[in-house]
């Protein structure tokens, strides 16, 4: 199932995955934000179990915010294994 999130306080604006009954995370992509840094959390994230990318991410701040894309996407991660 493909999912997209609307990120919030972070530079990207969304980021989108497929997200298997088994909880395996594919095509990861984030639109905006740092283009490499990004490009790397997606490939990293590739053929992993959500939970255990979320077990990664989360909590995981940028700067003086109080979240990052990162936390954003397990945050989405999240809300998808409700779902499942």
């Amino acid at each position: 199932m493909t999912k997209t999130y609307n990120n919030k306080g972070v530079c990207s604006r969304s980021v989108t995955f497929d997200i298997a009954e088994d909880g395996t995370v594919t095509n990861v992509s984030f639109l905006g934000g740092c283009n490499g840094n990004l490009k790397g959390v997606a490939a990293l994230a590739e053929g992993q179990k959500a939970q255990d990318i979320i077990n990664r991410c989360k909590g995981i701040i940028c700067g003086m915010k109080s979240t990052s894309c990162p936390d954003q996407f397990a945050k989405a991660l999240e809300m998808a294994l409700e779902e499942i």
